[in-house]
């Protein structure tokens, strides 16, 4: 595509636009103690563990690198994860127990929603493949309230990003299948959601499969050292040499449902 100034300067004054009305993310994080139990078949508890917090320090310092975001809000009971957000200056609210993802997003969207925010972008903190141009990239498709918009996972059944205009008009739904009851959900509140298709948002690590996807591609960041560090990169890697999976992804750019 040819290189246009006038779409680029105006990409960049709807994103200032976004971030002066106040749009935030939201990263609901659970308890770490018992963190990706479906990984326990390849990674021990402390090597679970220590994934899911490289993962989620991974996706706080991409949050904080975005152009446009007015802040992030951390939702977790996890001593870490509120340290971690603390330290790349987020907000954090304390949950009671572990509710589960959805409604650590819907108690963020009620705050948000109390103090005017314009829309609220969650994302789950097990993306470490998150980029700020990715993030950018959703807000630019973002459209003005009410509105939706949607990344779904690599498989096309989990929902990996969600914007919603204003915040707390739309009803998250996440797990299993998630993309398509968001989906349905924001049709019949007459909402035409926008679908983002990225290859790194579109990553989150939650089973070995995921794991095995990870460590194909190229990495840095916290995820990446600890992955080496950990000895977990090299043990890994040499069983999928040995036992190639023969999977190959393909990812699409923007477009809608």
């Amino acid at each position: 595509m040819a290189y246009d100034a006038n779409r680029v300067n105006r990409m960049a004054a709807g994103r200032e636009a976004l971030k002066v009305q106040g749009i935030w993310a939201v990263v609901p994080v659970k308890d770490g103690t018992a963190a990706k139990g479906r990984l326990a078949g390849v990674l021990d508890q402390r090597e679970r563990r220590g994934l899911f917090h490289a993962m989620l320090e991974d996706v706080l310092s991409c949050l904080s690198r975005v152009d446009g975001l007015s802040g992030t809000i951390v939702v977790t009971r996890d001593a870490r994860a509120s340290a971690l957000a603390r330290s790349i200056g987020a907000r954090v609210i304390r949950e009671a127990r572990n509710d589960g993802q959805s409604a650590a997003v819907r108690s963020a969207a009620a705050v948000l929603g109390a103090e005017g925010a314009t829309a609220l972008l969650t994302v789950p903190g097990d993306v470490p493949l998150i980029a700020a141009g990715e993030i950018e990239a959703v807000m630019d498709a973002h459209g003005p309230g009410p509105s939706v918009t949607l990344v779904p996972a690599r498989d096309g059944g989990g929902t990996n990003c969600l914007v919603c205009s204003p915040p707390d008009a739309f009803e998250p739904a996440f797990g299993t299948d998630s993309f398509a009851r968001h989906r349905a959900a924001a049709q019949r509140l007459g909402i035409t959601p926008e679908v983002v298709l990225l290859s790194g948002l579109g990553l989150d690590v939650d089973t070995p499969g995921d794991l095995e996807a990870l460590l194909a591609r190229p990495l840095s960041g916290n995820t990446g050292a600890y992955l080496d560090a950990s000895g977990i990169a090299a043990r890994l890697g040499s069983r999928r040499a040995a036992h190639p999976a023969g999977v190959r992804e393909k990812h699409v750019g923007v477009g809608s449902p």
